[in-house]
């Protein structure tokens, strides 16, 4: 079920790519509900596919959920 999740979040996040406060704010409500192991998947997930837009963003947002 956990996986399920994690795909799902994957899917938001690309829905909400065209704009930066959905996606910070897809990616905060994620963070709270995925265990470490995931929050690590979704965190290289993340930078592969949307570095280019968002890395401050998501450096920001995992740095927090994974000290």
């Amino acid at each position: 079920m956990s996986n399920n999740m994690l795909e799902l979040t994957k899917y938001v996040l690309k829905k909400v790519s065209f704009d930066r406060q959905l996606f910070r704010k897809e990616l905060n409500k994620a963070i709270r509900h995925l265990s470490r192991d995931e929050l690590l998947a979704l965190y290289a997930w993340c930078l592969v596919h949307f570095t280019s837009e968002y890395q401050d963003l998501i450096r920001e947002a995992f740095v927090k959920a994974l000290a």
